[in-house]
């Protein structure tokens, strides 16, 4: 069994280790002025913020195509036609419907889909705690399991000093949204397990009380002291992601996994200040090959 997913799960692997996990990643795709990007492959985030700083036009992101899937799909079937495609939330992205409309143009591969109802680093968990599983042996239905509980557990929630690219993609009330920047409002915003779509947590005036805040949100869920597996991403911001790593560290035990810039075509839909938190209990992860 293969896996193939798409770079809004935020694997961080190398080519050598996706390819040691047999995972296939189709690439998001980011247009600023005029100039179409594919993630990983012509461009990186140390490249893109400066361009998008520097840009006077916002910038225009967009899902792998059908194509593009269908590519991923024959290429990873002439291997193997057992596939899990594994996807950021369709509550958030149309990526999860190009790849189902992809893999009608390959009925050689048996491919199922699965929503993470997420994305960014709690998607990529899922991603690798499935290729774990499957390079180890295990039924499909054993897999799926895992991922529902990892999935349950986790969860995702960030903030950032400016709003217009979120209003402007889209993933914020234009009204709402408006008024926050008036009133330089921080916003603290997570994502639902549902409809796998954005909520708003809390808002405050400034950028350090909103990093203050998300620790406080976790601690909601889980008491201090709580052992918990922790990932903080920004889009380019490494300052403000190591001063949230410190203010976590301080009040769990945590099981730090690498940080570092999140996925740029999220990052273009936040800005470049974004910072982030994936979370969930260590326990859950204890049965991962």
């Amino acid at each position: 069994m293969r896996i193939v997913t798409d770079s809004g799960t935020d694997l961080g692997l190398s080519s050598e280790q996706l390819n040691e996990l047999n995972i296939s990643v189709a690439p998001l795709v980011v247009t600023l002025e005029g100039k179409s990007y594919r993630e990983g492959l012509d461009i990186t985030p140390e490249e893109f913020y400066p361009l998008l700083e520097a840009s006077k036009q916002l910038p225009i992101t967009s899902q792998p195509s059908v194509g593009a899937f269908a590519e991923v799909y024959k290429s990873v079937a002439a291997n193997d036609p057992d596939i899990l495609s594994i996807h950021m939330s369709s509550g958030l992205s149309g990526t999860l419907n190009s790849a189902q409309a992809a893999a009608k143009l390959v009925p050689e591969a048996n491919i199922t889909h699965i929503d993470t109802k997420t994305l960014s680093a709690a998607a990529g968990w899922q991603v690798k705690a499935a290729a774990a599983a499957a390079k180890a042996g295990w039924a499909k239905d054993q897999i799926l399991a895992l991922l529902k509980r990892i999935s349950d557990a986790s969860d995702s929630i960030y903030t950032l000093k400016e709003l217009k690219y979120l209003i402007h993609g889209g993933r914020i009330s234009h009204l709402t949204g408006t008024i926050a920047s008036l009133l330089d409002i921080k916003p603290m915003i997570g994502v639902e397990k549902k409809g796998g779509t954005y909520i708003q947590l809390g808002r405050v005036r400034t950028f350090n009380k909103a990093m203050e805040g998300l620790v406080d949100l976790i601690a909601r869920q889980h008491p201090e002291g709580s052992a918990l597996r922790i990932q903080v991403l920004h889009a380019f911001n490494p300052e403000g992601a190591s001063k949230l790593h410190d203010l976590i560290d301080a009040r769990f035990k945590c099981t730090w996994l690498p940080g570092g810039p999140m996925s740029l075509v999220l990052g273009a839909h936040t800005g470049p200040s974004m910072v982030g938190i994936a979370f969930a209990p260590e326990g859950v992860f204890a049965e991962i090959p």
